[in-house]
């Protein structure tokens, strides 16, 4: 069967979610293209079942819906990192100023990668950590996720498709959204298909996941010996905080951002769609070196 069909048997079986899971649902289908064999078994049991019909896109919002429950209020500050920098002028992540206390992103992917291989934890606990390392590989691609200004953007105010918005729902939300109407009728599983068509098109794969020079040695990311668990994330952190610097924060709040007639959004879009592309293909290298001892990816 191909992909393209079998997204859409698995969207058809189940609700759909809002917006602002559609960024999320890209990067785990993206991811389920790309899984090795041992990491492919791994998803398929673990997520297994009506809810999830063994996919990583289906599961990969649930994190931000369980943050709202009681019971996971403590998961809040996991899907961030709040770096104190100055953008536009400085940009910069630093996991001891920024990640104190109760944790943050980076910490929450290394925890929830040695908790994902735990044999001796139960299948729920282990499924619970697979769900979390969906989405937050997910969340660190979004440059705002990145970022402490003004709460990550939420506090700062600007338009988008001629309504009062935030720039970090804008980012999360508004520019997406606009895409897939434009160019994808509203569909994910279009979205999809286009970028994993791109990214096989694309020769600068292995640079997704290499840990860059200077960073230990080059390396593939992660390790299979599984000691850069905060290393990957802190790289691909960083990766994602240089976009408020070079971008997020030239918007003006006088202006639309998310209109075809505003440099603002046409500049934005191919951000967006190479960072979730980054971390739907950098999901499954993940799992694969957990689960298969390799990225086994070209």
């Amino acid at each position: 069967m191909k992909f393209s069909l079998i997204l859409i048997s698995l969207l058809s079986a189940v609700k759909t979610y809002g917006w602002g899971m559609k960024g999320h649902e890209a990067v785990g289908f993206i991811a389920m293209k790309f899984l090795a064999p041992e990491a492919s078994s791994f998803v398929e049991t673990s997520l297994s079942g009506p809810q999830y019909h063994s996919s990583l896109g289906l599961a990969a919002p649930w994190a931000d819906e369980v943050r709202r429950q009681k019971g996971y209020a403590w998961s809040a500050p996991l899907h961030f990192v709040d770096a104190e920098d100055q953008p536009p002028t400085e940009c910069s992540v630093n996991q001891k100023r920024d990640c104190a206390g109760n944790g943050c992103i980076l910490t929450a992917i290394a925890n929830y990668t040695s908790r994902v291989v735990d044999t001796s934890l139960s299948d729920s606990d282990r499924q619970e950590a697979l769900k979390f390392i969906d989405h937050f590989i997910g969340d660190i691609g979004q440059p705002l996720h990145v970022e402490g200004i003004e709460r990550g953007g939420n506090g700062i105010h600007v338009q988008c498709a001629g309504k009062k918005n935030n720039l970090h729902s804008v980012w999360d939300d508004g520019i997406i959204n606009k895409l897939l109407d434009d160019k994808y009728d509203g569909s994910v599983i279009q979205w999809v298909n286009s970028l994993i068509e791109r990214i096989q098109q694309l020769d600068c794969l292995r640079a997704w996941i290499k840990l860059p020079l200077g960073v230990r040695r080059r390396a593939d990311c992660p390790r299979a010996s599984l000691d850069d668990t905060l290393n990957c994330p802190l790289v691909w952190a960083k990766e994602s905080n240089a976009y408020d610097c070079s971008f997020v924060w030239t918007y003006d709040s006088y202006e639309d951002l998310c209109s075809d007639d505003n440099d603002y959004y046409s500049g934005a879009v191919p951000i967006i769609e190479l960072q979730i592309a980054k971390q739907g293909y950098r999901l499954a290298a993940w799992l694969n070196v957990l689960f298969d001892g390799k990225t086994n990816l070209p």
